[in-house]
């Protein structure tokens, strides 16, 4: 493995064709990341590429791990502009190539977006994954709590409604509110 890293705008669309097979695999191996199966590599690929501007704008924080072929995984911060949210964030997208899981990548991604998270002032982040999955074994041992669950919050791949876990993590240390 490279390394974990960010990347800007451009890298983000350079990285594109590579993302768009980590979300093909992901998606059509029956992981539910927001899309439906079958979804071919020219829509994923189309997706990735539109991220392009939330990057650029800081809404978005994309990393990427790199084996010595190709995209590995995958990870993304979902930032707010909303003025009393500024202090909170969103773990979207974490994604593992299937044949690199279980050595440790996903938490390696989770480490990575929590320090930098903090580094920026963010003090709580947020995300949810479908109820029962492998997801959460992960996100329960790297300190996640479990805050509820939704049913029939979203399609599976296969388009079949399941429930949502939501979970939290405080991070950082919080900064008092501005006095009047």
């Amino acid at each position: 493995m490279t390394g974990i890293t960010p990347v800007c705008a451009p890298e983000l669309v350079t990285y594109a064709d590579e993302l768009a097979a980590l979300l093909v695999d992901t998606v059509n191996g029956g992981s539910s990341v927001g899309f439906l199966a079958p979804l071919d590599r020219d829509t994923a690929a189309a997706w990735w590429r539109e991220r392009a501007g939330a990057v650029e704008a800081g809404l978005l924080q994309v990393w990427i791990a790199r084996d010595a072929e190709r995209v590995a995984g995958t990870i993304g911060l979902v930032r707010t502009q909303l003025p009393n949210a500024r202090h909170r964030a969103e773990v979207a997208k974490l994604m593992v190539r299937p044949s690199a899981r279980g050595r440790g990548l996903g938490r390696s991604l989770l480490d990575a977006v929590e320090r930098s998270a903090a580094g920026t002032g963010v003090t709580l982040l947020v995300l949810d994954t479908e109820s029962g999955s492998p997801a959460e074994r992960l996100y329960r041992s790297a300190g996640w709590t479990e805050c509820g669950s939704v049913p029939d919050y979203a399609g599976d791949p296969a388009g079949v409604l399941k429930p949502t876990t939501l979970y939290y993590k405080a991070i950082g240390s919080a900064h008092p509110a501005p006095s009047r």
